[in-house]
């Protein structure tokens, strides 16, 4: 496939290079083999590249070869036909065959987007399209990448398409999860002492949800006899309602894990982790069930991007 391109563009070339000064309409004519929209594209390639410069003469548009960019047909042909298409790289620069030989660490922010992307387009190859979009997420920028929607990095390269967004996506989340997962293993069993201890916690098992959340959530986390916790549960998502906020279901994972007390958990996507009104009904509700069911809600902790804040503390 990539020969008989490569061939179609070449004879159109070497066609219209016999041409000092032509309209489009002459070229079609020198390339009458072809089809009249194909040859219009690839006179309007070679202006956009330079090569050819387009004029007005006589109230009518014509184009002429340019000077200060001499046109290469081999080179010209060959970058338009593969770029930098992974798979027309030597087999040491390939970014997946780099990472199988030296591992995942060696490569480039760019290498790694180009992997994740797969395929490129005409003009515009995976490894193109990691370069660009490692340069508009530089550095700290970095972590932005994950809140970027599909338009805003296709505005970045035209190689990203739905497939390719969900594959750099779902890279950056499995990536997070990981890196969750080997924090909270490396440290020895937590117990949750006070409003500290609670909010530290909170901050690192609950990131996404302050970090990402664009609505509210609420969630608990049960805790054993030394208020070490043994898991957390998802209650409901929505702005937080005493009236929504059911102590049944609340209550009812706590006792599932047999905990002895839990942690009230929600997220302010506004930033501000600071109680409403609500945020502290909801607390003083689900304290007084607690009592009569004989688990302690130890703490209710609001987490936001910046901070965490807790609600007892300001009852």
């Amino acid at each position: 496939m990539s020969e008989e391109r490569k061939k179609r563009l070449k004879n159109v070339l070497y066609a219209i290079q016999s041409l000092d000064e032509f309209s489009a309409s002459a070229a079609k004519l020198q390339c009458s083999d072809f089809q009249p929209g194909y040859v219009t594209r690839v006179i309007n390639q070679l202006t956009k590249d330079g090569h050819l410069d387009r004029v007005l003469l006589d109230q009518s548009e014509v184009f002429r070869w340019s000077k200060s960019k001499p046109l290469d047909p081999d080179d010209w042909v060959h970058k338009h036909v593969h770029g930098e298409q992974i798979k027309e790289a030597p087999e040491q620069d390939r970014p997946r065959e780099l990472l199988l030989q030296r591992g995942a660490y060696s490569l480039t922010d760019a290498q790694l987007i180009a992997i994740l992307i797969r395929v490129g387009v005409t003009g515009d190859s995976a490894v193109q399209a990691g370069r660009r979009i490692a340069n508009q997420f530089a550095n700290a920028e970095l972590a932005k990448l994950s809140d970027a929607g599909l338009s805003e990095l296709r505005n970045i390269s035209k190689a990203i398409r739905k497939d390719s967004y969900a594959q750099i996506m779902a890279g950056i989340e499995l990536g997070r999860r990981v890196a969750s997962l080997r924090d909270t293993q490396a440290k020895p069993p937590e117990r949750i002492r006070g409003s500290e201890d609670a909010i530290r916690y909170c901050m690192r098992a609950f990131h996404r949800l302050a970090v990402d959340g664009k609505q509210e959530e609420f969630h608990i986390v049960t805790l054993d006899t030394q208020f070490g916790p043994i898991g957390t549960h998802h209650i409901t998502t929505g702005t937080l309602d005493a009236s929504l906020v059911h102590p049944r279901e609340v209550f009812r994972a706590a006792i599932r894990d047999s905990a002895s007390a839990i942690l009230l958990v929600h997220n302010h996507p506004s930033g501000d982790p600071t109680p409403s009104r609500e945020d502290k009904a909801v607390t003083e509700r689900l304290t007084q069930v607690g009592e009569l069911v004989g688990i302690r809600v130890l703490d209710h902790i609001v987490v936001a991007k910046e901070k965490g804040r807790s609600v007892l503390a300001v009852l």
